[in-house]
């Protein structure tokens, strides 16, 4: 599964012949912010992201920490797309960007099955990309994959909390079970198919609502037509709907927490700096955190750029 989203999309101008990327991320003014003690004075590096929300959330943060260390930062971020920003990386026009280790198992490596478990898929996706010169460090807690989420009306009147006992809703009453979700996850064997076997129901596909990924967040929150829904953990429309997400207690969902990934030339010339730094940041990178972040851009219309600096002031890392 490739990260990918209905939030807005801000275009980024690039020669697509010979993917020469415009620094259209922002100005490369210095300033900025970086645990103390991190000195990347004379290193001049770029940082990319893809276009959604979260990314460009994430872009920013390297962005402002890098320069707060000192660096020469070159703002490359919200580039279209995984394959652009990783053609990036890998050619050298970008040194750095956040990536899903999902992603890069799946969507980049090419594998079929995802490893379960956040640290092994970590591990598994990190000593893969070993060979095509790429450095994946410092993963955090945030986990940005495949959810199911109820509203506040469904929490209380069937006292839910894990997908457990949603499948147990399910069995007892298909229709209070209703499902909104777009018509990918329906049918992908990671998706409900996968789902319904782990957890022992069958949800009617009568009682599965297909929506536009765009809708999905409101409709459940309103209860119109559903309870439940599908969502991406992280997304600031869970916040802005007041949804709650449902614990997966019995881990189907792959892991997608995020990490930075770095040219290996470029990280082993500061390796232990590069830990530093980007381990701090990943320390306070939870779930919890990132939708908050997420929903101040989606929801309360601020720029990304300002909502990175405060989260490093915010988190101590000025």
């Amino acid at each position: 599964m490739s990260r990918t989203s209905t939030r807005r999309l801000l275009p980024c101008a690039l020669l697509t012949g010979s993917l020469l990327l415009a620094a259209c991320g922002g100005s490369e003014s210095s300033g900025g912010a970086a645990p103390s003690g991190v000195d990347l004075a004379g290193v001049a590096i770029s940082v990319g992201s893809k276009e959604f929300t979260e990314q460009r959330v994430l872009g920013q943060i390297a962005v402002e920490a890098l320069r707060g260390a000192g660096a020469d930062v070159t703002d490359r971020t919200n580039l279209t797309g995984t394959s652009v920003v990783r053609e990036a990386l890998v050619n050298g026009q970008i040194d750095v960007y956040y990536e899903y280790t999902g992603t890069g198992w799946i969507t980049i490596l090419g594998k079929t099955d995802p490893v379960q478990g956040a640290e092994e898929q970590f591990d598994a996706v990190k000593e893969a990309d070993v060979a095509n010169g790429i450095t994946w460090f410092a993963r955090a807690e945030a986990n940005n994959t495949f959810a199911i989420a109820a509203n506040t009306q469904a929490v209380e009147e069937f006292d839910v909390a894990t997908i457990s006992d949603w499948a147990k809703v399910v069995q007892d009453d298909p229709a209070k079970g209703r499902l909104c979700s777009s018509a990918e996850f329906i049918n992908r064997n990671d998706g409900l198919p996968g789902l319904e076997k782990l957890y022992g129901f069958k949800l009617p596909r009568s009682e599965v609502v297909q929506l536009e990924p765009a809708l999905v967040y409101a409709q459940v929150g309103k209860a119109e037509d559903c309870d439940f829904a599908v969502v991406f953990a992280t997304d600031g429309q869970i916040l802005n709907n007041d949804l709650t997400v449902l614990e997966d207690d019995k881990s189907f969902f792959p892991p997608y927490n995020i990490a930075p990934t770095m040219k290996t030339t470029v990280y082993d010339a500061n390796a232990a700096k590069y830990d530093e730094l980007f381990g701090a940041i990943s320390a306070k990178l939870t779930d919890d955190e990132l939708t908050k972040l997420n929903a101040r851009v989606d929801v309360d219309g601020e720029d990304p750029a300002a909502v990175a600096k405060d989260f490093l002031e915010s988190a101590g890392l000025t």
